[in-house]
């Protein structure tokens, strides 16, 4: 089926809203609750948009920044699943079953699925009056394996469910659910892709997920905004995580930009994050880099430039799609009055999917057509089209994370802390662009949903016992400028470990380290002089905190 790009949203609209019961007509609103849109981004680096000091173009975020709140340390959980698992309730990611990835390992803090002992924001607004709806990746329900699972990844075979449908969205608030229940896809023909709780088997030859999610958005909104009731949709693209897909018009903007190379690009970051004042105006914070390797020294510069390029359109392409998300909302004279939360899920990934095997977990081995899907382990193919599953590696992380050390699924800062924009015309009474240097995180999207919509967190759900929300209400921020912060923020992920205290300290224990290390991100933001042997008792002290925090959130006993 051939679809010209411009009626693609069509298509895609008529797909996402099937679930819908035909609309009132538009009526004066009543009830001035604030509509709220959390949208997040996939692997995205500290520094990939214009607003943090990146060269890609994203006008539209940037517009949001500039008329909204910045926060300059904003943290997740370090990986897709116990990020998103946080993020949707309120928990830390071991309360909410997930501590590590989606399969069961069979301790209470590592079921591979959220658990029932906390309620999502969707089930926490929804009997407080809001419409609740949900796009993009899920990624928060145990995804087992089965014995035809290289077919079934390439759509040559089908089945009704991608995970017990009791973890589906619409299971857990979502009155509609248009997205892949995985984590991983082809940008282009996703796996797991499901309308409310259907398999979508086809989708158009001109398919590509941000557009299609970002249409389904629209759609929503247009239909929510015909009701008297306030909304909360939950907006949750893949882009850019892996596999380096993107449409050619997006990557030709790009061909020339990172032949520069990894060196320069990262120093002009750094200079343009300087000229921001994103640090409050914190100087010499350019963490070293960590390679011995040079960008002159570099045999594979055309193919590693050509990757990071696809890499910024597929970030320039959400930009473009979030646009016309802003837009739907002004059209629809509900703008002003919404609240609009965008973020990642954690820092930039350094994986390396060419070196990894197709046809297992959720890494297909071919296309739909039975085309073999290349990994390319010898750069032998250009990233971008469907049939070559690529990504950027370590390098071109760190560029993507400037100015701070590592990258995805590690406990410093280039793992663990992120954008965060926030928008609301009506209730930020903050001088417009401001940036807020007070610690934030996932957990306090819960708390900041039920001061906004004035719904009651229930102690008990469905029969189950519900545990408190962990996460602080950020309206405080929105109001005032700040707020009385959490006493310390905890990280615990495959052994990556840190606490953050309020002062500013912080302890990072890697995996298979026998000691902490000590940072003052006061002082250091990035990270760069560990004083824990000046400070052996701010340490012990610390670490005996981190400890009672694990037993109490469910890190142990680990698998």
């Amino acid at each position: 089926m051939n679809i010209h790009w411009k009626s693609l949203s069509t298509v895609v609209a008529g797909i996402a809203t099937t679930h819908f019961v035909t609309a009132a007509q538009p009526k004066a609103k009543t009830d001035n609750r604030p509509n709220i849109i959390v949208i997040l981004a996939d692997d995205l680096g500290y520094s990939d948009l214009g607003c943090y000091g990146g060269e890609i173009q994203t006008p539209n975020l940037d517009a949001l920044a500039n008329n909204g709140l910045r926060f300059s340390r904003f943290y997740n959980a370090g990986r897709s699943c116990p990020t998103r698992a946080s993020l949707l309730t309120g928990l830390y990611q071991h309360q909410a079953g997930i501590g590590r990835m989606t399969f069961d390992a069979h301790q209470p803090g590592y079921r591979g699925t959220m658990t029932h002992n906390g309620v999502t924001i969707a089930e926490a607004l929804a009997p407080a009056g809001y419409q609740t709806g949900m796009i993009g990746k899920w990624h928060v329900a145990e995804t087992p394996l089965r014995d035809d699972q290289r077919q079934w990844l390439a759509h040559q075979v089908y089945h009704d469910t991608f995970a017990p449908k009791e973890n589906y969205p619409t299971y857990r608030g979502f009155q509609q659910f248009y997205g892949t229940i995985y984590g991983v896809v082809n940008y282009f023909d996703p796996f797991s892709l499901v309308n409310g709780e259907e398999p979508v088997r086809e989708v158009p030859d001109n398919y590509y997920s941000t557009v299609a999610l970002s249409d389904s958005a629209v759609a929503y909104i247009n239909r929510y905004s015909e009701s008297d009731k306030p909304f909360f949709m939950y907006l949750s693209y893949h882009s850019p995580h892996w596999p380096l897909h993107a449409l050619p018009e997006d990557i030709e903007k790009y061909k020339d930009v990172y032949k520069a190379g990894w060196e320069k690009i990262r120093q002009e970051r750094y200079e343009r994050i300087e000229q921001l004042n994103i640090f409050a105006n914190a100087r010499d914070f350019l963490s070293p880099r960590p390679f011995t390797d040079t960008w002159d020294e570099n045999h594979t510069q055309e193919w590693d430039a050509r990757a990071m390029a696809v890499h910024a359109a597929m970030v320039d392409r959400m930009d473009q799609e979030i646009g016309k998300v802003v837009q739907a909302l002004k059209q629809s004279g509900v703008f002003d009055n919404t609240l609009i939360l965008f973020m990642s899920d954690n820092g930039c990934s350094n994986e390396v999917c060419q070196a990894m095997t197709g046809g297992e977990n959720d890494r297909p081995a071919e296309m739909r057509n039975g085309e073999k899907i290349i990994y390319p382990r010898n750069k032998e193919v250009w990233p971008g089209p469907q049939n070559t599953y690529a990504s950027l590696g370590a390098q071109w992380a760190n560029v993507a994370n400037t100015p701070f050390r590592f990258w995805k699924a590690k406990a410093y800062e280039g793992g663990i802390c992120t954008p965060m924009i926030a928008h609301w015309p009506e209730g930020i009474k903050q001088k417009k662009g401001a940036i807020i240097d007070q610690p934030g995180h996932v957990i306090d999207v819960m708390a900041t949903c039920l001061e906004l919509s004035e719904a009651t967190y229930p102690t008990e759900y469905r029969r189950n016992k519900i545990l408190p929300y962990e996460g602080k209400s950020l309206v405080p921020i929105f109001v005032n400028g700040k707020r009385e912060g959490h006493t310390e923020l905890c990280f615990e992920h495959f052994n990556e470990m840190a606490l953050i205290d309020a002062s500013g300290w912080k302890i990072v224990k890697p995996k298979n380290a026998s000691r902490w290390e000590l940072y003052n991100l006061n002082d250091d933001r990035s990270e760069m002089h560990n004083l824990a042997d000046r400070y052996p008792g701010k340490v012990t002290e610390m670490e005996a905190r981190y400890l009672a925090w694990e037993k109490r959130t469910l890190v142990v006993p680990r698998p």
